[in-house]
């Protein structure tokens, strides 16, 4: 009777666990469907912007926003996108050392990208002033119309998937230091990075349409 059971609960048992390789198409399907979905509200945000933004007579406009500061925080966002490579590419080759050093830059990155919107761009403080010649803390309020609403929607809800993706970062990061993930098995790795471009793809979108295109209005 015991022998039956045991059989039984070894044929249930791997009835529930899936081959490694099956279960990392499941992943990546599913995170990649969920990209999917976000790309709706991305893309809504997108159409809002373009369309509450569009001036009679001026056609696109947009906000007099720092051009300085919106360039920096950019260029901090795509340098931390290629330390997420470097380490997933690390992890690949089974070098903990290396993925944990480039992840915990890419954290790092990520962090600075945050407060320069947060709290630069969003001047949560109230503050004022230029360092050489610079304009540093923003002007442009929630309650500002169409120009103050937008942003701030499009900002802070991709603020808050680099805030997720940090963490995500962070969670690997400690993982991976413990050794658990190898050259073979990585998925949390892989889906992170996966995410981590991901969020920076949108803001390349989203970069151009706040701060480039249309005529600069105060």
């Amino acid at each position: 009777m015991s022998a039956i059971t045991a059989h039984h609960d070894d044929h249930e048992h791997e009835g529930h666990d899936l081959p490694y390789p099956t279960q990392l198409k499941a992943n990546r399907l599913g995170l990649w469907l969920f990209f999917i979905s976000e790309f709706f509200l991305f893309g809504a945000l997108l159409l809002a912007r373009f369309y509450l933004w569009l001036e009679p007579g001026m056609g696109q406009t947009r906000p007099a926003l720092s051009q300085e500061m919106g360039f920096l925080t950019t260029a901090i966002l795509l340098i931390s996108s290629y330390f997420v490579y470097r380490g997933e590419t690390a992890m690949e080759f089974g070098e903990v050392k290396q993925f944990t050093r480039s992840f915990m830059v890419a954290a790092v990155l990520g962090a600075l990208f945050f407060v320069g919107v947060v709290f630069f761009e969003w001047n949560i403080f109230g503050l004022s002033g230029e360092v050489f010649g610079v304009e540093l803390f923003g002007h442009l309020k929630p309650w500002d119309g169409v120009y103050g609403g937008v942003f701030y929607m499009m900002t802070g809800m991709h603020a808050l998937h680099v805030l997720s993706g940090i963490f995500l970062i962070l969670v690997v990061w400690n993982r991976g230091r413990k050794g658990s993930f190898t050259a073979e098995r990585h998925w949390g790795v892989e889906g992170t990075a996966l995410y981590w471009h991901y969020v920076d793809v949108i803001w390349i979108i989203f970069y151009p349409a706040l701060y480039l295109i249309g005529t600069a209005v105060h």
